[in-house]
């Protein structure tokens, strides 16, 4: 007789991540026969499939560090989802509310204040076994970020908080099962597992953005880039978009000089509503180690207005022989 899996509804996903396609994503794929298999799901659909605003909208769903979490007045089934967010984030703040002192309270909210002045949304960070003065520490640490690189490792940190709700939503689901007899996991195990992965997370905080994600299956090339424009605070759509290769004579192209004939055309397309670029190079599993070279045509948007005082720019992106790391397998990139 099979283990017997885990059915979740979307309102209960919706509150241990934000985001509405996240959650709706998620319904799609499940039920599933364990934590584990639940976690490998959410990390594929959050960096997959979820665009630039279901990410801000996932970081919205929360409060400031060191403020009440707040609740929904709405009657709908999100009301239920916002009811146990903010319950979970009360529980993930408990250990920086009560190391915090009048002083640090105050140093924090102007500091959010100030993070949320540049880069347009909360600071997001794994509060789980945190003090006020450690996420304090952080905050300063992320604040010189370009908002670019700061909107990524914003998305890594919530999708540790989103590991840990998940493993908390399995953990209340164990116990459910257990009651009747029904799910083959003993309760004390299912909470060993809450507790370790909390201080899994807690721990890997400190470690540079991007872990491996093993996905079942690969759904976009292994280049794609988001373009944000940042001046207006949504993404850039109709954008064109056009992927290099650099074959020339030479290792690599040198500043400064003429490489006429050393960049090879990959694909070209323009950015959709959402600001992602389309296909730029076949969906391979593993991508041809190089030099590639990404440019943009940022002078003309989708609605034909001037978004750039120049009217394109490139980057340069260097794939070695490696399996990539999550964060190096999307290109982010500023559109002003």
């Amino acid at each position: 007789m099979g283990t017997k899996k885990i059915e979740v509804e979307e309102q209960e996903f919706l509150a241990c991540c934000g985001s509405t396609r996240f959650a709706q994503e998620m319904v799609e794929v499940s039920p599933f026969s364990s934590l584990d298999d639940a976690i490998v799901a959410a990390r594929h659909v959050w960096f997959n499939k979820v665009d630039v605003n279901g990410w801000l909208e996932a970081f919205s769903a929360h409060p400031q560090i060191g403020q009440t979490p707040f609740s929904s007045s709405s009657s709908s089934s999100s009301s239920s989802a916002h009811s146990t967010s903010a319950q979970w984030s009360k529980g993930e703040q408990s250990t920086a509310l009560s190391t915090a002192t009048t002083s640090s309270l105050q140093q924090l909210s102007e500091w959010n204040a100030r993070y949320y002045q540049k880069f347009g949304f909360v600071f997001i960070i794994c509060a789980s076994g945190r003090t006020t003065e450690e996420i304090l520490a952080e905050l300063k640490k992320r604040f010189p970020n370009r908002p670019i690189v700061e909107f990524e490792v914003a998305a890594q940190e919530q999708m540790k908080i989103t590991e840990l709700r998940l493993a908390k939503l399995f953990s209340s689901k164990a116990k459910e099962f257990s009651t009747g007899n029904q799910y083959p996991v003993a309760k004390k195990a299912e909470e060993d597992r809450v507790s370790i992965l909390g201080g899994h997370l807690t721990a890997s905080s400190e470690a540079s953005v991007g872990k491996t994600i093993q996905a079942t299956s690969r759904t976009r090339p292994p280049i794609t880039t988001h373009v944000l424009d940042v001046s207006r605070g949504s993404p850039a759509a109709g954008i064109e978009v056009h992927l290099e290769i650099w074959k020339g004579p030479q290792p690599r192209p040198v500043f400064g000089e003429s490489d006429a004939g050393g960049w090879v055309f990959q694909g070209s397309s323009a950015t959709d509503n959402d600001g992602r670029s389309g296909q730029l190079m076949s969906i391979v599993d593993e991508v041809s180690p190089g030099i590639y070279r990404i440019s943009f045509n940022t002078g003309v948007t989708k609605a034909g207005t001037f978004s750039c005082p120049t009217a394109a720019f490139t980057i340069l992106i260097l794939y070695l022989p490696r399996k990539l790391e999550l964060g190096a397998e999307d290109v982010f990139c500023e559109a002003c």
